[in-house]
């Protein structure tokens, strides 16, 4: 018995250090698998952080991009206000240039027939100013009221016109294609 005995102690024994040695493999894979994780995880998480920073260069790059775009944007737009300031003023230095020498004129020649005459050519150069503009007077005279191109100053009773018809220009309305510089200022029928 003492050799059955010895032999079970024998027998557990060796499954006791089997289940520890398998006890410490098991310890060791899942260190390994850890490990294996471990190690496989930082490179994602680098690869995640390259690719960050790589759309935060881009966006950097982006906004610097619009940022000089828009400043192009608005020195360009500045130039060209320049450009068409300039255009305008030039066609109007030659209508002031007129004006002056009519007042020289009228200082030393107190003739009326050819100072009305100097004037009536300045007004002529100035209406030719503003046509190369495309500046045209809006209608209004004798015209139906129409809030769109026309202001109402005032308004009177006419019985020779309809109602709602201008029968004075106050000041003279101005357009450039579609686009109101200026309404006319007029006076409107009314029917009392």
């Amino acid at each position: 018995m003492q050799n059955k005995e010895h032999g079970d102690k024998e027998n557990t024994i060796p499954t006791e250090e089997l289940a520890a040695e398998e006890a410490a493999i098991a310890v060791d894979d899942t260190a390994k698998a850890q490990e294996e994780t471990s190690t496989e995880a930082p490179p994602q998480v680098d690869e995640r952080d390259s690719k960050i920073e790589d759309l935060q260069n881009k966006l950097l790059r982006l906004q610097a991009d619009f940022d000089n775009l828009r400043r192009r944007n608005n020195e360009e737009q500045t130039q060209l206000a320049g450009f068409v300031t300039a255009g305008v003023v030039g066609k109007f230095l030659k209508v002031l240039d007129n004006f002056e020498r009519a007042e020289e004129s009228i200082a030393k020649s107190p003739d009326s027939e050819t100072i009305r005459l100097g004037l009536e050519k300045i007004h002529k150069q100035f209406e030719q100013a503003l046509k190369e503009l495309n500046v045209v007077e809006i209608p209004s005279q004798g015209e139906k009221f129409n809030p769109e191109f026309h202001e109402a100053i005032m308004r009177a009773e006419n019985v020779e016109l309809p109602e709602d018809t201008i029968d004075l220009v106050l000041e003279k309305g101005y357009k450039i294609n579609n686009r109101i510089i200026r309404h006319s200022k007029v006076r409107v029928v009314t029917k009392g």
